[in-house]
């Protein structure tokens, strides 16, 4: 018997989705999405581990940034100046950063070890800031594409960072969950400065845009405290203590207070809502101040001019010297009236949008001319949490009147998606139309584009199947009614009271002739389909009506309904954890099937009727044969409960769905796991396979339907165990943060390296992860290559001294395979260098041992003195030897 072979499924870009409450959504800033009359019309919103352009006007999806080879989630997403880059941090740790023009991610940095929480661009957009949950800051380098150094101080989660590149400054504010917020001064890699009066978690920080001289900072008890930033002193801080004459007789509380007014609290702005600040930002042009806590409230403040501040001051001075009760002894506390932090700071607005607001953004205004308008129109969009976008209009605020302003909805983007999780989803008998049903809408979708073409209200949709012919859709609700929808006219035609409780299965007859549905009410039904007279549907035609013919009751309730393919049989799923078996024309019980801990919520039978597949909240799938009811196999097939299960038609491969965020694909004959499908990020509610198993559908409680196609790879079970045991095993180094670095090789270990972190502030920028060890090996093997064949060349070149006839030693498999069998060993390590990403070098260098570092400087030499023979990577081979030549010697001095 020969191997068997196995195709392989690949997923398709998820769809469904519009945005997602794990990142922060972002207009696009750049100036070919900036009209003058509209403002901004492109946005970035975050959905699961791709990004989406939206246009907000037309509602739609118009381009996807999207890395194939990750699926980890997005957790930031922060826009460089005039909007080119685009800086992405995920939940792994790593930072893509992408052209906005191209939609191209132009390099990945590694050097988070766990989820990416915070960045910020500084002014130029040369540097990235980037904060993690692993209390680490790192600052990278964007043109040299490498991490810079790495910032330690610390305890807790980094939530937020912002540069301070203005008044001479060169600093980084960063706050976290320990309550702090820190000042690091770029120059030295130190900080400076921390403020330790919040009383709980800062969450979300802001810098004003223009000046640079005010911080906001947003904690747990929801309170904006502002700051005034004392530049002067700040930029000094390091400075060591001014000479003066006298010195021990200086009064030391004047270098405290020096010292102590490099940040300088300056009041509260106090909010509507009490709930814990997410999100605290400022316009493009420091006019306004918009925040929002875990509720469904954004607030607006207007920062008011010194001149309207005075005004309002002056105001109330008089107002008290017209008041009766003013005396002329308090002439002198009248004249000395200050501002508030209301009078500063003025709440205009406050929109409460239809969900919880999960993040938002300010409209970019297209400047034309050189003066800026003291009262422009202000436009924001906010992410809800329930997928959807809404756009508002604030225009006409303007904080001179103590009544707020109304704002205007004017778009929202919430067709492509469901504002709840999927529960159900079918396929059309010709697998074109896909059907998805959450707790209040039902929406149609397209096999093939991905795109929803209707989108109808509903109950809360349970189960729902296609019809005969594809034109009607029926569905079962948690309320106990069927629901008949008319495709083509996209309405309800008639809902009926099928039964007293939810209805948790539903299934068209194998004959075509109707369906069956089985409830919490403990009875299964049996439903014909019939056309019927109904002048309020059609004068002419006749429309699609279900009608009830029998019922079986049952002790238990139902939770699922199959039968056979070849109609003889009828499977029920209980509450009870059993499944009885019913002859479908007498309804005579015929078998039980029994043996799982908890209830069996989905099962399907094989094209044959020959086998019968559970699947059940114990997380075990149980293969059953239907001739005997015998369990041929019980399987422990997922980590949490399995709530899909289906054959491919015309086989015995199984597929199963469950919460634990994977699909499972099953040799029913073998007993075998064949592969394991991984992309949601969220429980799996509901599967579909096509008829044939071209490809299959999942919808998921992350809100979004993937589609997995089959492709034409193939495979054996021996070489996919083994793939998932080599992906195991890296995911096991990098969760316990494990440097399986090279035997004599110079980079510290695990161990040293955390407990030197303990008592440095800065660190190298990088770390080990899979893809540098994998880097640091390519290189070894390409001076493996190098050392055979420079020796073997050089004897060569000996021999023809002496027979210039002699023949040339064979090329090594590995150059052969370039295609370029002219290529010289040092240029195929050149080659080998080129490949490997400029953010991975350092890291690969720190694998090397020191006898391939000595080789690969020889390289290097061989660069530089053949430099014209590199013509074709002339600017590499110019810049490269140096920043290799100086980390190599740094990673290997105590060996040199």
């Amino acid at each position: 018997m020969g191997v068997k072979l196995y195709q392989r499924y690949k997923s398709l870009t998820p769809f469904g989705l519009i945005t997602s409450p794990s990142a922060n959504i972002l207009f696009d800033t750049s100036a070919c999405s900036i009209s003058t009359s509209g403002g901004a019309q492109h946005l970035y919103a975050p959905q699961l581990h791709s990004i989406g352009v939206i246009h907000l006007k037309q509602g739609i999806q118009i381009a996807t940034l999207a890395d194939e080879s990750s699926s980890a989630q997005l957790t930031r997403l922060v826009l460089g100046p005039a909007g080119k880059l685009l800086a992405a941090g995920y939940s792994d740790g790593s930072i893509r950063i992408w052209d906005t023009s191209s939609k191209v991610c132009m390099v990945t940095f590694n050097g988070h070890r766990a989820s990416v929480t915070a960045l910020a661009f500084d002014a130029l957009g040369t540097r990235l800031a980037s904060g993690s949950s692993d209390t680490d800051i790192v600052l990278w380098d964007i043109v040299a594409e490498c991490g810079m150094f790495r910032l330690r101080g610390h305890k807790d989660q980094v939530s937020c960072l912002r540069f301070l590149t203005k008044n001479g400054l060169d600093h980084l504010v960063s706050g976290s969950k320990d309550s702090l917020v820190k000042f690091w001064d770029l120059a030295s890699k130190h900080c400076v400065e921390t403020l330790i009066t919040h009383r709980g978690e800062v969450w979300a920080l802001e810098v004003s845009p223009t000046d640079e001289n005010l911080l906001f900072t947003g904690a747990a008890d929801g309170q904006i405290r502002v700051w005034i930033i004392n530049a002067k002193a700040l930029s000094e801080k390091l400075d060591p203590v001014r000479s003066v004459p006298n010195a021990l007789q200086t009064n030391a509380n004047s270098i405290i207070t020096d010292i102590a007014n490099t940040v300088e609290f300056l009041g509260v702005i106090e909010r509507q809502s009490k709930e814990r600040i997410v999100t605290l930002k400022m316009d493009t042009h420091g006019q306004y101040i918009g925040v929002h806590g875990t509720d469904r409230l954004v607030e607006i403040f207007k920062v008011r001019s010194d001149a309207d501040v005075s005004k309002i001051v002056e105001r109330r001075k008089r107002k008290n010297r017209k008041d009766p009760n003013f005396t002329s002894t308090e002439d002198n506390s009248t004249n000395t009236i200050e501002a508030t932090m209301a009078d500063r700071y003025a709440k205009v607005a406050t929109i409460r949008c239809t969900a919880k607001v999960t993040s938002f953004d300010f409209a970019p205004t297209l400047i034309v001319g050189a003066a800026i308008k003291s009262e422009m129109p202000l436009k924001l969009v906010c992410s809800l949490s329930n997928n959807s976008i809404e756009a508002y209009d604030l225009s006409g605020m303007t904080g001179t009147t103590k009544k707020e302003s109304v704002p205007r909805l004017v778009s929202t983007v919430d067709l492509a998606g469901h504002r709840s999780d999927i529960r159900s989803l079918a396929l059309s008998s010709d697998d074109d139309l896909i059907a998805t049903g959450s707790n209040d809408l039902i929406k149609i979708w397209s096999s093939r584009t991905r795109q929803c073409l209707k989108s109808m209200s509903s109950g809360y949709v349970l189960c729902l199947a296609f019809l005969p012919g594809n034109k009607h859709l029926v569905v079962g609700t948690k309320a106990g009614e069927i629901q008949l929808f008319d495709l083509p006219s996209s309405s309800l035609i008639e809902t009926i009271q099928a039964h007293e409780s939810a209805i948790w299965s539903l299934k068209v007859r194998m004959d075509n002739g109707g369906i069956i549905t089985g409830s919490q009410d403990k009875q299964v039904k049996f439903w014909d389909l019939r056309m019927k007279q109904d002048e309020s549907y059609s004068n002419v035609a006749k429309r699609a009506t279900l009608v009830h013919t029998r019922t079986l009751k049952m002790s238990e309730d139902v939770l699922c309904v199959r039968q056979s393919p070849d109609g003889r049989l009828l499977a029920v799923a209980l509450l009870d954890s059993t499944i009885k078996i019913f002859y479908y024309d007498t309804l005579k019980f015929f078998l039980s099937l029994y043996g799982h801990k908890l209830p069996v919520v989905s099962m399907d039978i094989s094209f044959d009727s020959k086998l019968i597949a559970t699947a059940s909240s114990d997380k075990s799938v149980k293969i059953w044969g239907l001739d005997f009811g015998d369990c041929h196999r019980s399987l422990h097939a997922h980590e949490d409960s399995v709530m899909a299960c289906q054959f491919v038609w015309g086989t015995h491969y199984l597929f199963t769905a469950s919460k634990d965020r994977t699909v499972k694909y099953w040799d029913a004959d073998k007993f075998e796991q064949i592969t394991r499908l991984e992309g949601h990020h969220g429980e799996i509610w509901a599967l579909a396979v096509a008829k044939y198993g071209s490809f299959i559908v999942t919808g998921s409680h992350d809100r979004s339907i993937r589609i997995w196609e089959k492709t034409d790879d193939q495979f054996t079970l021996e070489e996919e165990k083994e793939r998932e045991l080599e992906l195991r095993q890296e995911m096991e180094a990098n969760l316990n943060n494990r440097d399986d670095q090279a035997i004599g090789s110079e980079a510290p270990d695990a161990e040293s390296a955390e407990k030197d972190s303990a008592f440095q502030e800065v660190g190298v920028a990088g770390f080990k992860a899979t893809d540098t060890l994998k880097a640091g090996e390519k290189i070894i093997e390409a001076l493996a290559v190098w050392e055979k064949e420079r020796g073997d060349f050089d004897k060569y070149e000996k021999l023809r001294l002496k027979d210039p006839n002699v023949a040339p030693p064979p090329r090594s498999p590995f150059v052969i395979a370039l295609g370029r069998p002219d290529i010289l060993p040092e240029e195929y390590v050149l080659h080998v260098i080129t490949l490997i990403r400029s953010s991975q070098i350092d890291e690969a260098l720190l694998v090397l041992p020191f006898s391939n570092v000595i080789d690969l400087l020889k390289c290097i030499s061989f660069w530089i003195e053949k430099v014209q023979h590199f013509s074709h990577n002339l600017g590499l081979v110019t810049m490269l030897p140096n920043s290799v030549v100086f980390f190599a010697i740094w990673c290997k001095q105590s060996l040199v």
